[in-house]
């Protein structure tokens, strides 16, 4: 039947409808286990791979928002940067470093916010490592020799595992065997087990298991790894078929061997590379390594390494030194004895020159002045490895300069007998050789460009030779130039930006460099740059809400921009140009401001103030309008559900609270639509209200909704402007779980937590909660009823399920949850329904606790009653907190399954009628039949309600 609506709404006070937010962690997903530690903190225990599921359940009107984050679960605790807004935390295939504590916070504006934590340990355990030691010593006074072995089993896990030796089959331990020693190294935090066996017997020689386990946690299962020990095994060994160090030419191929020269068992071979992987097209296939057409960029350190897990790894390293020379570079070196900066006749002139090479220290360099080669004399020296200079630097030294050394010397490095191409640097010694000097050329000092465009910073660089410039910043933390470095080099001392930000606005230095010309004190000059972008202003988007017949003002603030000033302010209501405002009295504003003076409703709507600064523009938007906020649901209300003695409906308490609600004109109204999320049609009704103040809890009761279905709610507040926004929640049916009281709730078994009942652990088997859409298709025929007790196919109940394996006897109990006792007598109203050769017995039972737990026999029924559902009133007399037990017991065959359905308990006596336990009332199956087509209400309902009873 489709919902009809009591009206029924009232107001509580200003306490009720604001309230902090709470939060509390529960879990789902794949947990092994969630268990309190030292008590002040939970533990949530996982298997690594698995999926992690945390919802944050949180109170507080208005709704709070949920953030999670995460610590490292290190002593330093450091939050992790990525956060989670949402209640719920999943997290697939989780990894052992994902462990750490958890953090959820909620927060709604109302108190401190509340913060739950909960610790996630992932459980793991790897493929453990085996590995065999040895070591032999003299015995003194003695010929021979003593030779310990030692097996080492390493793993990783958590918890930390537990170890388990065997040889052969057969366990090992310190009490068996005098010759076996197993131990935990020092520092190795429960990882590691050694097996000693001292002075190694024949009866030694065999295979030795470790066996590891964390003992079944998470159903993690052990793991193991075996090893042979025979009087054969040995360490590997191995030996190179080059040098440690190769030295080739690019392009050639090059192929290094590896051999093993010892260890069993057989040892496997890698090779690896050093810094980088292996280069692209080689291949390493057992020991042998082959490069082909090796380049200068596979320089580097090449790891043969071989392991059998018995001693230490064998491992060799060739160093492959690819020849290869770039950027050749000079220096001109005054006299430094006399502090000199210039070329001067008279004083001492070092020429120096350098080139990157592998091998470096192979590198030759020759000297050549005006075409012949220098000839050394006492006043022409040439040396190398200045200690003044970069290493393996071929300096020539002119003692005492003359007018006749004036010339072009030329540099030449080369690798004597190798197909590497020669590099080579000139320099020329004139009276016209002079030390730079850097400036700005005029007007460039400070440069001025707009954000998104090119620019290009120049120095101009004097001098022979002219030495290339360096560019830096000088007022930025970083000191990172546009490009990332933080130096960059230009030969024409050019330094060219492409698309600049604001963020590259400063200050540059550029300055000569000390090679390539003059080693002399570099020169500097600085250059700054204004970068121009258009405005940023706030707020870029505003709600403004106000009654009818009051002023409205707007400010647009100008916060940052380059030039920061407002060349002109722009109103638009609509999209449609307004007259410009007067401007504020200051002679710089930083804002433009729009009054409305009053507000109508002609003049609500949007407005946008566009500022410029000449170089760009930025929007403030503003939503204007007396429309009232949307109302703020209130979630937390007790015990929401409330559903109907003998038929499948239920009410809901529907309470909210108005969003500042003086904002605007007061809300004279809300109107109310109710949507059955499976249909499309809604229903509509207003809900007068009188005055709402900000936090009134205000409160509607929808009833005859229908179980187990949800409902849609939508709420919009209504003032003399009209409709405002509107506000939407789902409203899902959850079976009560309350104590009894004096409203009747009846549980019909449509919500998975059943109302509170739980299955009794002493039984044989358990009730089954099912309906016409879930019940098995091969299900026995002739026993059990078709549907519940509403006749729909989607109604839940609970039955017995007396196939194989049950036997005779067997005994199922469903037991409710403890009800305090608040009255004398209390009357137990159920539909049973017994169909079914095989029928056993049905029993009612209640515990009482009030002196122990004491269970009394209150109602029971045996036998086949048909292929019908009928009612049973009990009356109970509990003396202290009682539970109700349904107990069924199987009869002599499968055909005997029992159900029950729309379970009730409320205080007083039961209807006159009572129901004798030989002696059962039996009621029509369907109830009141369903009400098709469109929704009913008022006193028409209770007409047609009459008229079906």
């Amino acid at each position: 039947m489709r919902a009809t609506f009591l009206e029924h709404i009232k107001g509580q006070e200003d306490n009720q409808g604001r309230a902090p937010a709470q939060a509390q962690i529960v879990h789902a997903g794949q947990a092994c286990v969630v268990k309190e530690d030292n008590i002040s903190e939970r533990v949530y225990t996982i298997r690594e791979g698995d999926t992690l599921v945390l919802q944050c359940l949180v109170t507080g009107h208005p709704r709070p928002q949920v953030r999670w984050t995460k610590t490292a679960g290190s002593a330093s605790d450091k939050f992790q940067e990525t956060s989670v807004f949402n209640e719920t935390l999943r997290i697939e295939r989780i990894a052992r470093t994902q462990g750490g504590r958890y953090y959820c916070k909620a927060e709604n504006g109302v108190g401190v916010p509340a913060i739950k934590s909960i610790r996630v340990d992932v459980q793991y355990l790897d493929e453990p490592v085996l590995t065999v030691h040895q070591t032999v010593s003299d015995v003194r006074g003695s010929f021979y020799q003593e030779k310990t072995v030692f097996l080492r089993c390493t793993v990783n896990s958590n918890p930390p595992a537990r170890f388990i030796w065997k040889r052969g089959s057969s366990t090992l331990s310190h009490s068996q065997d005098d010759g076996v020693d197993i131990y935990e190294p020092l520092y190795t935090q429960g990882e590691t087990k050694v097996l000693k066996l001292k002075n190694l017997r024949p009866q030694d020689y065999a295979s030795y298991t470790c066996q590891v386990s964390v003992r079944n946690v998470c159903g993690i299962p052990d793991k193991a790894i075996t090893f042979s020990l025979t009087n054969t095994t040995a360490p590997p060994a191995l030996k190179l078929s080059v040098n440690e160090t190769l030295v080739v030419n690019p392009g050639e191929n090059v192929t290094v061997h590896c051999f093993l020269t010892g260890g069993d068992p057989q040892p496997q071979v890698l090779w690896s590379h050093g810094p980088g992987p292996l280069p692209l097209g080689s291949r390493a296939q057992g020991g042998t390594l082959t490069i082909p057409s090796v380049q200068a960029q596979d320089s580097g350190y090449y790891n043969c390494t071989a392991i059998n897990n018995v001693g230490n790894p064998a491992k060799k390293t060739v160093n492959l030194l690819v020849r290869s020379m770039r950027n050749a570079t000079f220096q001109i070196t005054p006299d430094v004895i006399k502090e000199s900066e210039s070329i001067q006749l008279g004083q001492d002139l070092k020429l120096s020159c350098h080139v990157d090479a592998v091998p470096q220290e192979k590198v030759s360099y020759q000297w050549y002045k005006n075409g012949k080669l220098a000839r050394v004399s006492d006043r022409l020296l040439v040396t190398r490895n200045d200690p003044e200079l970069p290493a393996v630097t071929s300096s020539l030294e002119l003692i005492d300069l003359r007018f006749s050394d004036y010339g072009t010397y030329l540099c030449v490095a080369s690798f004597q007998g190798a197909p590497v191409p020669d590099l080579s640097v000139e320099v020329n010694i004139s009276s016209e050789t002079v030390p730079p000097t850097i400036s700005v050329p005029k007007g460039r000092s400070v440069v001025m460009v707009r954000e998104g465009s090119s620019v290009e910073l120049q120095c101009e660089v004097r001098g022979k030779p002219r030495p290339p410039v360096l560019w830096s910043r000088v007022d930025k933390e970083a000191g990172l130039l546009p490009s990332g470095a933080t130096m960059e080099e230009t030969p024409d001392g050019k330094l060219r930006v492409e698309r600049v930000s604001r963020e590259m606005s400063g200050t540059y230095r550029c300055q000569t460099a000390r090679y390539n010309g003059f080693n002399v004190r570099s020169r500097e000059a600085q250059v700054q740059l204004n970068v121009q972008f258009p405005p940023v202003v706030e707020p870029t988007s505003q709600d403004v809400r106000q009654a009818l017949g009051r002023p409205v003002l707007l400010r647009c603030t100008l916060l940052r921009g380059s030039p920061l000033r407002i060349a002109s302010a722009v109103w638009r209501f609509n999209g449609h140009l307004l007259p410009t405002p007067p401007a504020p009295p200051n002679e710089a504003p930083d804002h433009a401001e729009l009054r409305l003076d009053p507000l109508t409703r002609d003049s609500s709507g949007s407005y946008e103030c566009t500022i410029s600064n000449d170089v760009g523009a930025a929007s403030c938007l503003f939503q204007v309008s007396a429309k009232a906020y949307s109302p703020e649901f209130y979630y937390d209300t007790p015990n929401p559900t409330r559903s109907h003695k003998l038929s499948k409906n239920y009410s809901y308490v529907l309470q909210w609270t108005q969003k500042e609600p003086d904002a605007v004109d007061p809300v004279l109204s809300y109107r109310l639509d109710v949507r059955q999320l499976s249909l499309r049609t809604s229903v509509t009704k207003p809900i007068p209200v009188r005055r709402v103040e900000k936090g009134q809890l205000l409160e509607y009761i929808l009833t005859d909704l229908k179980v187990p279905h949800s409902y849609e709610v939508r709420l919009t507040p209504i003032t003399t402007f009209g409709a405002g926004d509107m506000a939407a929640r789902i409203i899902r049916y959850m079976e009560p779980t309350n104590s009894p009281n004096l409203s009747d709730n009846t549980c019909h078994f449509e919500d998975e937590k059943i109302c509170g009942y739980t299955q009794d652990r002493a039984d044989n088997f358990d009730w089954t909660r099912q309906n016409a859409l879930t019940q098995n298709p091969k299900r026995s025929p002739n026993t059990g009823p078709p549907t519940d007790i509403s006749g729909t196919p989607e109604g839940y109940y609970m039955f017995i399920e007396t196939s194989r394996p049950r036997e005779l006897g067997d005994r199922a109990r469903l037991v409710s949850p403890l009800y305090n006792i608040s009255a004398k007598l209390y009357c137990v109203s159920f539909f049973y329904h017994m169909y079914g050769k095989h029928i056993g017995s049905l029993n009612l039972l209640v515990r009482s606790r009030n002196k122990g737990a004491l269970e009394t026999h209150a109602w029971s029924l045996s036998g086949n009653r048909g292929n019908s559902w009928q009612q049973a009133h009990v009356p109970i007399n509990p003396s202290g907190p009682f539970q109700i037990i349904f107990e069924g017991v199987r009869g002599s065959g499968y055909l005997g399954d029992i159900a029950i359905d729309d379970v009730s308990l409320k205080k007083g006596e039961c209807p006159r009628k009572q129901v004798d336990p030989n002696k059962v009332v039996v009621m029509p199956s369907s109830g009141a039949p369903s009400l098709p087509g469109p929704l009913l209400s008022g006193p028409l309902t209770v007409f047609l309600l009459a008229m079906l009873r």
